[in-house]
């Protein structure tokens, strides 16, 4: 009886000795192979995350993940719209070899994407949010997916056995529909992929009901490039119809009541409302907030000129656009806390990225499109606990083309012949020396279309960047990245920039080879448009 007192005792003291140095979490049975939670929202700017820029909002969870892994400072997408760039992350191909170019070219279901590979090499796999193009994706065990852009308020989900609709708002129940994943059906057997996918903040940038007044009282900064004339740039930059002061609707964006546009004689583009999905409850709720707004508005609008209705538009803008994520960051907080509770933190690879930037009022813009700083970067930041450093920033060239192999090779799983993108591995150990990239390649379609922004492809390097407008234009654009980082004055023609042009240009032919794109490729989809009456 005496030695099993002492066992007892020894096996006692090795327990609370193992709580105390796990500060008391419960240390979950790590997989061989690491997890991968992938987090993705839609539309969210780099300069919209504290980690990035604190001028506007902080966002203390997301910046959790930079704190305690990477921050790329230079990660871009090469398609700034929503759907092809979510194709070409599942892909790991640029748009013109998996075919979903825009967002009304179907995808091609015969692309092997990267979950369906994790799948089959043993990885349990799960989805929640937004995908925004098809009903049943490919590789995944279980998912519950918006159908389309989503709604904010009781949006209703795709699933595997049904559509089913939720009361509530969509950035909290896509957190509760994964957390119930997490700790209800997680084989803890198998390692996991999970994607965490936010409608927010994507447009029309309704918040939840907790964020209403805190944000409508707050002011911003403006942008320095608010009013921008655009005055050495080409046709597409002033054709573009994605302007605060023109296009922005005072009633389906700005939020104003239909009382108040129709007493002041102010036509709306858009005739239906996203707030018809509210509850009465949720309703009384908006209207006691935003009633007010409308109110001293219609008092304001008849001293207003098209100065001080771009501020009061942007102004709106913002407050709802940064409200929405407020809610993103406190829900990414839930998930990495639940991660950090059960020990699940340790062997797990974490992602916050976006599906492309955004304009918040820079160049006097909403929206995306271009390859110019705001839309065609990206946030990315990455944790990975034993392999990255904490605190690392890293300016390296990389794309969302390189999502797919860089989970691949973690998993141990090879990608596909055809898959196009490098993996992040060497970067996130800290061996720069074996990435060899410089420049990446970039390509957008969707025109004509909503905001008018013409078909262009171009490169960029660290130092430059060099943008070709086609179709319906020929017209070139060059931008130092270092001296003229808001990009503004386009020195394709500059002699001074001779060398540059031609040194891009032999580059640019290059990747473009490299990737397999072609002018004859872009005519294939411009003849594809012909054919569907999309253009004559």
């Amino acid at each position: 009886m005496k030695k099993i007192t002492i066992t007892f005792t020894i096996l006692g003291l090795l327990c609370l000795l193992s709580c105390k140095e796990s500060g008391n979490k419960k240390i979950a049975k790590p997989s061989k192979k690491p997890n991968i939670v992938f987090i993705m929202s839609d539309d969210h700017a780099y300069q919209a995350i504290s980690a990035y820029d604190d001028r506007l909002i902080q966002t203390p969870n997301i910046d959790r993940i930079a704190e305690e892994g990477m921050l790329f400072t230079n990660a871009s997408v090469t398609n700034s719209i929503c759907a092809p760039s979510r194709a070409v992350i599942l892909t790991g191909k640029h748009s013109h070899l998996n075919g979903k170019i825009d967002n009304r070219m179907p995808f091609d279901t015969t692309n092997v994407t990267f979950p369906q590979l994790l799948q089959k090499s043993g990885y349990q796999t799960a989805m929640f949010g937004k995908l925004h193009f098809g009903n049943n994706p490919k590789g995944f065990d279980e998912f519950k997916i918006l159908p389309g852009q989503g709604d904010y308020y009781n949006p209703k989900f795709i699933t595997s056995t049904g559509d089913t609709t939720i009361t509530g708002y969509v950035t909290d129940i896509i957190t509760d529909l994964t957390l119930d994943w997490m700790q209800k059906r997680r084989d803890t057997a198998q390692p996991f992929l999970l994607m965490y996918l936010h409608k927010a903040p994507h447009r029309t940038w309704l918040p939840a009901q907790r964020h209403y007044t805190e944000f409508t009282k707050k002011s911003f900064p403006l942008p320095e490039t608010l009013f921008d004339t655009y005055e050495t740039r080409g046709t597409a930059a002033k054709t573009a119809e994605m302007g605060i002061l023109k296009e922005m609707q005072l009633r389906y964006d700005n939020k104003l009541t239909q009382a108040v546009t129709d007493a002041l004689k102010v036509e709306d583009k858009y005739k239906w409302s996203p707030l018809d999905r509210m509850t009465p409850e949720q309703r009384t709720a908006w209207d006691a907030t935003y009633g007010p707004i409308s109110e001293q508005f219609k008092k304001d609008y008849p001293n207003m000129n098209d100065s001080t209705l771009t501020v009061w538009k942007y102004q709106r803008y913002m407050q709802d656009y940064l409200a929405t994520i407020a809610a993103v960051d406190e829900n990414v907080g839930r998930l990495l806390d639940y991660m950090d509770e059960t020990g699940l933190d340790e062997n797990t690879l974490v992602v916050y990225t976006s599906d492309q930037g955004f304009y918040l009022g820079e160049h006097g813009w909403f929206d995306k499109r271009f390859m110019y700083n705001e839309s065609f970067k990206t946030p990315l930041l990455i944790k990975w606990p034993n392999v990255i450093t904490p605190g690392t920033t890293t300016t390296e060239m990389v794309q969302n083309l390189d999502f797919a192999q860089t989970f691949l090779e973690i998993a141990g799983v090879t990608p596909t012949d055809d898959m196009q993108g490098e993996s992040l591995v060497p970067l996130l150990k800290g061996e720069k020396e074996k990435w060899d990239r410089d420049a990446v390649y970039y390509h957008y379609y969707e025109y004509p279309a909503v905001h008018a922004v013409k078909r262009h492809y171009g490169i960029a390097t660290e130092d430059y960047k060099l943008m070709h407008f086609y179709y319906n234009v020929d017209e070139w654009e060059l931008y130092d990245r270092k001296n003229d980082p808001q990009e503004v004055k386009n020195v394709y023609d500059d002699p001074n920039y001779a060398t540059v042009v031609t040194e891009l240009k032999e580059k640019l032919k290059g990747l473009r080879a490299k990737y397999k794109d072609s002018d004859d490729l872009s005519n294939q989809y411009i003849q594809i448009y012909k054919d569907n009456g999309w253009i004559e």
